[in-house]
């Protein structure tokens, strides 16, 4: 379970009884908070909610999930201080007594759910419905129906059931989520704690929250109350409109303080539709490696913020590299939309479609690039993550460098064999690293190689030198090294000491 300082982050599924086998947490992968009309006029509150209840609740549905698990409930062994004498007694009479067979059992849970069409489509959460064996959507008039898992999206947190209604339905309609403010009032329906067609309001506190749930965080954060058996269920504007699919909450204890997530409606549209239309998602992708672009990084790139999503790698073959983007390119914009933090930019790509060809512009060697990239379609196999390398054996001797604290050497065939690097490694090996220095604040270790320098690559340390005095000499407080080692390649901006 995400745990978020001294409190968690819990799926809003609730469970039905002891019986219940948990479900996963949500997940996550991706679109960032879009920035808001800088002129709104804030709506006043109302005098009340009833009529607008009234009119939604038939849409919301509760969700009843059962699955089959083996188990062998077995005898609990009694308290005993240490040493006692009926410590073996005890453990003897239980193994004899432990049923033989694995049983198999029932568990349910709950959640919620809501009508967006008279086809009998229902929206919920993925982790609602996960590993179930067979889902019941019970309607505000307490029919059950039967519903088939029409596609879910792990990554999202979103799911698709179909029922096959007896009669007419009430469908709700999506909002713009963007234009949704912070301040602005909202309507939660669901069914916490199995209390079915709980109905609570309060206001949108914050927006493009990260919680670290997937990839493509960006929720919507209530004070609306929402607690366990909620998830799955619609957030309401004051117009009836969905602008919000409740997920999580913030809770030391698992019930609500006041701090519940939502998905927002406009990064969720597209992904139900592709799970109506094709059972899954197909997401954009572009073959780069990015970063955050840190002050330090700016600084040393001449940019006026630090801002954008920094290109640390670009995979071969990839539609980065078939439009020419290179390592060390900032990517500031995307499909006319601006990158402000590095994370906006993934999900951005995510909800772009495959195959669209969309203008970018990139910060290199001190100016802005207009390009144009087709985005590809993003496969498992592509999402990889580094793999842990070999500890470096004994530091070995190298040529000190005193303006960055540390020590290194030209890769030869003993610095392979030391530091396990390929036939085909590049740049310098850092051999000796103080702790308290420039680049140990930065998180570089012995055994990481120097590619570049710049931006521009080295093989030697005089290369290295040269490099560093001539930034010295155009004033430069920082400089720009680009390190590969246990996490990947990656720029690192490090703050020059004295030579």
């Amino acid at each position: 379970m995400a745990r978020v300082k001294m409190f968690s982050v819990q799926p809003l599924t609730r469970p039905a009884g002891r019986s219940q086998v948990s479900l996963s947490v949500f997940a996550g992968f991706l679109t960032l908070a879009l920035t808001l009309p800088g002129i709104a006029f804030a709506r006043t509150a109302p005098d009340r909610f009833a009529d607008l209840a009234a009119r939604l609740l038939p849409a919301v549905v509760n969700v009843s999930t059962t699955q089959v698990v083996e188990g062998n409930p077995g005898i609990e062994l009694p308290q005993l201080p240490p040493g006692s004498p009926f410590e073996e007694f005890f453990k003897e009479f239980m193994e004899r007594n432990q049923p033989k067979q694995q049983q198999k059992r029932r568990a349910t849970s709950l959640g919620s759910g809501f009508f967006i069409d008279d086809k009998g489509h229902v929206v919920t959460n993925n982790h609602v419905i996960q590993d179930a064996d067979e889902v019941t959507v019970i309607l505000h008039d307490d029919t059950r129906l039967e519903a088939k898992v029409i596609g879910r999206d792990a990554k999202t947190d979103i799911a698709v059931l179909k029922v096959e209604p007896h009669g007419k339905l009430a469908p709700v309609k999506f909002g713009d989520s963007d234009t949704i403010r912070v301040g602005d009032w909202v309507v939660a329906i669901g069914n916490p704690f199995g209390f079915g067609g709980t109905v609570t309001a309060g206001i949108i506190s914050a927006r493009g929250r990260d919680i670290n749930a997937g990839p493509y965080d960006d929720f919507l954060q209530t004070d609306a109350s929402i607690n366990r058996g909620n998830s799955g269920g619609p957030m309401f504007d004051l117009d009836g409109e969905v602008i919000g699919i409740n997920t999580a909450i913030f809770s030391p204890s698992g019930g609500s303080v006041g701090i519940g997530f939502a998905i927002p409606s406009n990064s969720a549209q597209g992904v139900i539709q592709q799970l109506i239309d094709h059972g899954q998602v197909r997401r954009g992708w572009l073959g780069v490696r990015i970063q955050a672009v840190t002050e330090e990084i700016a600084d040393a790139l001449g940019l006026k913020e630090a801002a954008g999503a920094l290109v640390a790698g670009v995979i071969p073959g990839g539609p980065a590299e078939k439009a020419k983007l290179k390592d060390g390119d900032v990517i500031i914009e995307f499909d006319g939309k601006a990158i402000g933090p590095m994370r906006r930019l993934p999900r951005l790509v995510a909800d772009t479609e495959v195959g669209k060809t969309v203008p970018i512009k990139v910060w290199r060697d001190g100016r802005e690039l207009s390009m144009k990239v087709e985005v590809g379609a993003l496969e498992e196999s592509e999402e990889k993550t580094a793999s842990a390398t070999p500890e470096p054996a004994a530091p070995a001797a190298g040529e000190t460098i005193a303006a960055l604290g540390l020590a290194v050497t030209a890769i030869d065939q003993r610095a392979r064999e030391r530091f396990d690097l390929e036939a085909d490694a590049r740049g310098l090996v850092i051999t000796s690293v103080d702790p308290n220095g420039p680049a140990g604040e930065q998180g570089v270790r012995v055994g990481d190689r120097v590619v570049e320098v710049a931006q521009e690559p080295v093989a030697t340390p005089s290369q290295l030198l040269a490099k560093i005095k001539a930034a010295q000499s155009a004033g430069r407080k920082v400089i720009l090294l680009l390190v590969d080692g246990e996490s990947g390649m990656r720029f690192v901006a490090i703050k020059l000491g004295k030579s």
